[in-house]
């Protein structure tokens, strides 16, 4: 009695001389919703580089002197980092607690960006970059076991619309940021920005975040199945980065699949055994998971594809500066911050599926305006095709992660996240890749007869390879010693070519998504509750 007492009366003292405003400070950090606020800047800087650079590649390439296969390893290489090292990073979370990882990340990736923005050549900057993805990698799937571990499965809906909708304004708002530092000093900018939001994110990290507790505490790290799925990711995205530039059929292309086959079956078959696989396969039994991790890879075809070659036709073709460029997408970034916390809202009461078909739909419907766009197609069309697309996109980001993280067990919280992460990561490399290619072939096969229309000669086979990668970046190879009658007719001509591989890029995006939208149709309907069942 008397020690209880003694703690009653110094829990009295603590409350009467307790400044004003100190109890709803208190109540605060105990809230789940702190911690949404201290892992939101982390989560925006992680979203935001992997974007932020579409606008500066030009700049890039400029000051380098890079190819556009370069320019694309320059998101490619973040884009592998962390689709190499999430599956790992999201068991280190649960392993040894979110809070922990998450800080780890947060300086990683803020000491990575500062040698990013230092480096001297462009292989350089690539390996600084893969870097920053690695400790990309350790921050998202703990912040998102984070939110997992802290909220109510009633509530986990309007956290996750919180959360999407920091991720989709970062991520869509990348160009925008990226175009005014760049127009206002050089791209160096887009990384050193990354040093004041990261010194806030780890600031509110240490004061919001509750004490380290891991989740999973009991269970081995699984190294042959981190061995596994890492030799597995790392083929797969390689053979999806080098592919546009050697060719499909390229040895180094077939060999890079293989391999990717060869280790993810044998990743599989190992993860079967009962003892504490690295990916409880179970998880994958529920179709809402299973579909969701789909949905996610479409989603985020459509949304880094697109983005990647948007800013060389507003910037090439349309002549744009990298703060107008910015300015033009701020339509797709508006809708996908002011969409996720409403579909958060929605999906708590309604479940997953109607907002995610409906997100499909409407950002299927944006990509196919997007894919007749024209050299001289008005600002408002092009801002209703980003309206249209950014609230497609919230709502796919916001339901398909809902129903992955929603459905996993707590402890395998940081796992669920890694999975949906690395689905959207792929994602954002098969969409770069695979509309790259199209977009290669496509100024290839139609150059020579916009040349000939133009009145000009005919490039030989030679001289397209060459001038393929400038005319994608939506350039032109002008002669030397051209007039400006030449120039303008070099530089229609391999305008027409750009327009006409985005035509058909964008068009297969947009199939893609309507084809999702079929396939959300078969997750299970229902909401998320707080009794001992979680569904979606």
């Amino acid at each position: 009695m008397a020690r209880t007492h003694g703690v009653h009366m110094t829990t009295q003292t603590t409350k009467s001389s307790a400044p004003p405003g100190s109890e709803g400070r208190q109540r605060f950090t105990e809230s789940p919703w702190a911690t949404l606020v201290a892992i939101a800047f982390g989560v925006m800087m992680v979203a935001l580089d992997g974007t932020i650079v579409a606008v500066a590649n030009p700049a890039i390439g400029a000051s380098l002197g890079a190819s556009l296969a370069e320019l694309q390893w320059v998101t490619h290489g973040y884009l592998l980092g962390l689709a190499v090292f999430l599956i790992t990073a999201g068991k280190i979370g649960d392993r040894f607690g979110y809070r922990n990882t998450y800080l780890v990340g947060v300086v990683g990736f803020v000491l990575a960006s500062v040698a990013i923005a230092l480096s001297s050549g462009v292989v350089m900057l690539i390996a600084f970059r893969i870097v920053q993805g690695i400790f990309g990698a350790l921050l998202l799937p703990s912040a998102m076991g984070l939110l997992r571990s802290s909220f109510p499965p009633s509530k986990l809906g309007r956290a996750f619309g919180v959360f999407g909708s920091l991720i989709g304004a970062a991520t869509a708002g990348g160009p925008i940021l990226g175009g005014v530092l760049v127009g206002a000093f050089s791209w160096e900018a887009v990384f050193y920005i990354n040093v004041p939001v990261g010194a806030v994110a780890l600031g509110l990290g240490l004061w919001l975040l509750a004490a380290n507790k891991a989740t999973d505490a009991g269970s081995r790290m699984d190294v042959p199945g981190i061995v596994l799925v890492s030799v597995a990711i790392f083929a797969l995205v390689w053979a999806l980065v080098e592919a546009p530039s050697t060719g499909w059929a390229h040895p180094v292309t077939l060999v890079s699949l293989g391999a990717a086959v060869l280790f993810g079956v044998a990743f599989v078959l190992w993860e079967r055994r009962p003892e504490q696989p690295l990916i409880p396969l179970g998880l994958f039994a529920h179709p809402s998971v299973s579909i969701g991790v789909v949905l996610t890879v479409a989603m985020a075809l459509g949304l880094m594809g697109s983005l990647f070659f948007i800013t060389f036709y507003l910037q090439g073709v349309r002549g744009l500066s990298p703060a107008q460029t910015g300015l033009q997408l701020i339509s797709m970034t508006a809708m996908m911050a002011v969409t996720s916390p409403i579909a958060g809202r929605v999906l708590d009461r309604v479940g997953a599926k109607l907002p995610t078909t409906i997100g499909l739909l409407s950002a299927s419907a944006g990509m196919f305006l997007l894919s007749r766009l024209e050299a001289d197609t008005g600002v408002v069309y092009i801002s209703a095709a980003f309206v249209l697309l950014g609230v497609g996109l919230s709502l796919v980001m916001t339901g398909a992660t809902a129903a992955i993280i929603g459905n996993a067990p707590v402890r395998f919280a940081g796992v669920a996240s890694a999975v949906q992460q690395a689905a959207m990561q792929l994602g954002g490399s098969l969409g770069t890749a695979v509309l790259g290619a199209v977009m290669s072939a496509t100024i290839i096969s139609t150059l020579p007869g916009h040349y000939a229309a133009s009145g000009l000669a005919e490039p030989s086979s030679g001289e397209l390879a060459d001038m393929q990668s400038t005319v994608a970046q939506g350039g032109a190879v002008l002669p030397e010693g051209a007039d400006a009658g030449m120039a303008a007719a070099v530089t229609q001509a391999s305008n027409l070519a750009f327009l006409d591989g985005l035509h058909l890029a964008f068009g297969i995006a947009a199939v893609v998504m309507l084809a999702a939208a079929g396939l959300s149709l078969f997750m299970k309907a229902g909401k998320m509750t707080d009794g001992p069942a979680v569904h979606i």
